[in-house]
């Protein structure tokens, strides 16, 4: 099975691209989405946060409160250490499951931390979605109401444009629109089904 990994920092059209390999009938893991079942309430990533923090950490329906807990650990390198340590060995176990429970000709494997959290030793192919800082800033502020100055602290903790670009096997700009992001992805996916066929 072809794994092709698809990454980018926050705000840079992750899922705009995963979208458009769905649409194209090939299965998307998502990180992002195994990361939040692993902590749904009582699962053990949930207990050990619960140890940890307390009631702080959560909101009245027991869920994560996300932007508490987002806070907390981007505040304290510390914190963001034992969090991984976590949640890191659980999604992986999940993530390979969901992979080899694909039924398509490849599968996308979409995460944020692809190369910090070594899920890329999953992928036989590496996708970066890039765009410059300033739009990432843009566009993640407006999405998600957070302000500037904490979408600049999440880009400073993830690893650096220039290095994901050189450890990325493939790159698309996404800086424009999504006609171009498309036009781009369109022969990466015709090429990764040669990929997948040879193999």
């Amino acid at each position: 099975m072809l794994v092709v990994g698809l990454t980018g920092g926050i705000g840079s059209g992750k899922t705009a691209a995963s979208d458009y390999f769905a649409s194209l009938g090939i299965t998307v893991v998502d990180a992002d989405v195994v990361a939040r079942e692993v902590v749904e309430p009582h699962q053990p990533a949930w207990q050990a946060i619960s140890e940890r923090y307390g009631k702080q950490a959560f909101l009245c329906d027991q869920s994560l409160d996300r932007a508490w807990l987002r806070a907390k650990v981007f505040g304290d390198p510390n914190e963001r250490i034992w969090l991984e340590q976590q949640t890191h060995p659980r999604i992986r176990e999940r993530l390979i499951q969901q992979l080899q429970n694909s039924k398509s000709a490849y599968a996308i494997l979409v995460s944020p931390l692809l190369f910090e959290s070594g899920q890329s030793a999953l992928a036989q192919r590496t996708l970066l979605v890039d765009v410059p800082t300033d739009i990432q800033v843009t566009r993640a502020s407006s999405r998600d109401g957070n302000d500037e100055e904490q979408i600049l602290r999440i880009i400073a903790a993830q690893m650096s444009r220039e290095d994901r670009r050189a450890k990325a096997t493939d790159i698309v700009d996404n800086s424009t629109d999504l006609g171009s992001l498309y036009q781009q992805l369109l022969p990466l996916h015709q090429y990764y089904l040669e990929l997948a066929n040879a193999s």
